[in-house]
């Protein structure tokens, strides 16, 4: 019931003036910082484990503006999920490489996780002419699960996968020319994940986009979406250049020495609330 009211709430912001719902975000956003603890907790050993040398005040301050993209970027999916496709599209600025996505070279999209991944996503969907695919997580309840999925299956020619999809069938997928969305940079525990560093911290991470790249023969571009008062710039970068190589630990490493250059240009967009360093080492204790 409450998750239905949560939806029918999310549908009925799709109306309001942008200003507005970034106005409702930042409380969102305050609110939770103040209320969940246990997140806090995650945000606040994240930032001490990737900048060590940042004042604490300054990590905290940079907690709170986390917590406050993160509630804007969230009400933000009414309107990218409900609004007139006209005032959709008129928030949304893709920019960069976009010359990367013609034709029907296979292709990935690294997309790290920054609040604004599914106006990126929408943004793509919009204006570039090619099928798309990307990876789906269900949702434990089936009605916030149906609205997640419709949301990002509105625009253009789209379609998930689930994390139980067989190898076989991305990589299919990618031969025919498809452009495939893929988000590998959280912590999907130890299986099929290789420990690199992430900010100097031994990290869990799968080594999805070499070897996607490989057996797909596919380009990686990266991309990049910025929460701006007007809505969001999303920014396609170059193609990656020899790439993927010999070693795909040695990649794997590669991506997250770039994400943390992508990072450090607007830390406070990135997904800080997820608990990056979950998966430790054999021996390591828990950092949370």
């Amino acid at each position: 019931m409450m998750s239905r009211l949560g939806i029918w709430l999310m549908q009925r912001s799709a109306v309001l003036p942008l200003r507005w719902v970034r106005a409702i975000g930042w409380l969102l956003g305050h609110l939770l910082y103040l209320l969940i603890g246990s997140r806090r907790h995650v945000v606040e050993t994240n930032l001490r484990l990737c900048f060590p040398a940042m004042a604490v005040r300054e990590r905290r301050a940079l907690a709170r503006r986390t917590f406050v993209a993160f509630g804007q970027s969230w009400m933000d999916r009414g309107w990218l999920w409900h609004a007139p496709p006209a005032v959709v599209a008129r928030r949304l600025n893709l920019v960069g490489a976009v010359e990367e996505l013609e034709g029907d070279a296979p292709t990935i999209l690294f997309g790290p996780h920054f609040y604004g991944l599914d106006a990126a996503a929408t943004a793509i969907a919009i204006r570039v002419p090619r099928r798309y695919t990307s990876i789906y997580t269900q949702q434990a309840d089936p009605a916030v699960d149906e609205w997640i999925k419709a949301g990002r299956l509105r625009f253009g020619d789209c379609r998930v996968f689930s994390r139980a999809t067989g190898i076989k069938e991305i990589v299919a997928s990618l031969r025919a020319g498809d452009v495939f969305y893929l988000l590998p940079d959280m912590d999907f525990g130890a299986a099929d994940s290789v420990f690199v560093p992430f900010f100097g911290v031994s990290a869990a991470t799968l080594p999805s986009v070499p070897r996607f790249a490989r057996l797909g023969r596919a380009k990686i571009i990266t991309v990049l979406p910025r929460l701006t008062p007007q809505g969001y710039t999303v920014e396609l970068l170059p193609a990656w250049k020899d790439f993927p190589g010999a070693d795909a630990t040695e990649d794997t490493a590669l991506m997250n020495r770039r994400l943390e250059g992508y990072i450090d240009r607007m830390p406070e967009q990135y997904y800080w609330v997820h608990k990056r360093f979950k998966t430790r080492p054999e021996g390591e204790p828990s950092v949370y």
